[in-house]
């Protein structure tokens, strides 16, 4: 990368969290840095969960030190990471760096979730939580099921769930019941045909910008951009997390109150009816997603990060 910095001349580098390449290129050119978490914060607090467990925020002191113990278990495997970061930086010609989580630029770190998601805690003065930056690929509009019952959106991951387990079950969980359906397999070609209710429509692909307005509920696996998505509308969502980052997201909307998350081994179409219908039939759900939309109303989460990087380079 360094040819084209040194051809583009740039001021600041601007990253994802997972892509480290031109964070070490940016360094070695000398520009200043950013970076952009697209989910949850991954850094937790000493006494808290680890991230990515999916675990709830500990209510007695005792909690408190299981967590701090376990912790110290994750530093072998953050002290992995930093040795190899700090291979890369030698070859790179960079000195080594003596703290965990180097892929985080200490100039600049935009956390692109809600604030009502994150729990309470002190703050790093590099770290900014925005507000999500959504994008979206433009699609056609896809012909929703008639009747003018709840809708719910069946919405899984793109790159998990290869057998399209959720979707089959959450259809068969749905079958018969006063909802419409409307379900997408995301691009994930069945291996085997998949049996479509009456009350349901299943499509390959859809728009969020479409749906969401109109949904009731969401059923997803847990990822960030879809949450977010969701609950920008103010719907509730059902998170069944299967891999990654899903169930730290899940615990943190369940935390919040605008949903709840349901372990991926117990995904079955008895526990999702039951817990779709105690989802619909609660109100605290609907309005607590409601507050969280009113709030991404009024803040950007882009613009904010514009703001940001706009402060950073008149440093």
């Amino acid at each position: 990368m360094m040819p084209l910095l040194e051809d583009f001349e740039p001021e600041i580098v601007v990253n994802d969290i997972l892509t480290l390449a031109p964070a070490i290129a940016g360094e070695k050119y000398g520009a200043k840095r950013a970076t952009i978490i697209p989910h949850i914060y991954p850094v937790q607090d000493r006494d808290m969960p680890l991230f990515a467990v999916g675990a709830l925020p500990p209510r007695t002191g005792l909690g408190k030190r299981f967590w701090r113990a376990a912790g110290r278990g994750v530093d072998i495997g953050l002290e992995r990471g930093r040795k190899d970061l700090n291979a890369q930086r030698k070859v790179a010609g960079l000195l080594p760096i003596e703290h965990f989580h180097g892929g985080i630029s200490p100039d600049l770190a935009m956390v692109t979730t809600y604030p009502q998601l994150e729990y309470p805690r002190q703050w790093p003065a590099n770290v900014h939580v925005t507000g999500p930056m959504p994008f979206e690929i433009p699609h056609d509009d896809v012909e929703l099921p008639s009747g003018d019952h709840p809708l719910v959106l069946v919405a899984p991951s793109t790159s998990q769930d290869p057998d399209n387990r959720l979707v089959r079950a959450a259809l068969k969980a749905l079958d018969g019941q006063p909802v419409r359906v409307i379900a997408t397999t995301n691009h994930v070609k069945p291996q085997s045909p998949i049996e479509v209710p009456a009350n349901a429509v299943l499509v390959d692909w859809l728009s969020y910008s479409q749906i969401l307005p109109q949904a009731a509920l969401v059923v997803c696996h847990g990822g960030h951009g879809t949450v977010a998505r969701t609950l920008a509308e103010g719907v509730p969502v059902l998170l069944c997390p299967i891999a990654g980052d899903m169930a730290e997201t899940a615990a943190r909307v369940t935390w919040a109150g605008a949903g709840k998350g349901l372990r991926w081994s117990l995904v079955g179409e008895r526990s999702l009816r039951w817990a779709i219908a105690d989802l619909l039939e609660d109100g605290s759900y609907r309005q607590r997603a409601g507050e969280i939309a009113e709030w991404d109303r009024g803040h950007d989460g882009a613009a904010r990060g514009v703001d940001l990087l706009e402060a950073l380079a008149a440093r």
